[in-house]
């Protein structure tokens, strides 16, 4: 049964040819999402980590452990990182997303964090070069 009170929807939305598919596509695209996309081949070899990568690992596992977060929140904060996802490693990505958990939960404050940067820094420039 049809009412013939009913009203007609709006007709940009009842034709398909009015509805830009690829517009819609692109406004849903996230940064990460590299799928279909030029890009070259990919290297399949393996290589040794890094000690700061493997130190990544352990403090992101840490904080899952202590209850800091979720590893759910973890994948979120990760990929949730604008245009800073492309540009640094993948251990770079879980190490941002770990220290912006630890400043947005307050464990930590921005001070103390630059704070620690600047005295690894010193440090780092007194060691003598290999």
């Amino acid at each position: 049964m049809t009412s013939h009170n009913a009203p007609n929807p709006p007709q940009e939305m009842s034709d398909p040819a009015g509805f830009d598919h690829a517009r819609f596509k692109e406004s849903m695209r996230v940064v990460h999402d590299l799928g279909g996309e030029k890009g070259g081949p990919i290297s399949l070899e393996e290589r040794k980590s890094e000690p700061w990568e493997l130190n990544t690992f352990a403090i992101c596992e840490c904080l899952s452990w202590r209850g800091v977060w979720t590893n759910v929140e973890k994948l979120r904060r990760a990929t949730d990182l604008g245009d800073k996802y492309l540009a640094v490693p993948y251990s770079g990505r879980w190490l941002l997303a770990a220290t912006r958990a630890l400043v947005d939960k307050q464990h930590i404050t921005l001070t103390e964090l630059t704070d620690k940067i600047e005295e690894v820094k010193k440090r780092h420039a007194q060691k003598p070069s290999r």
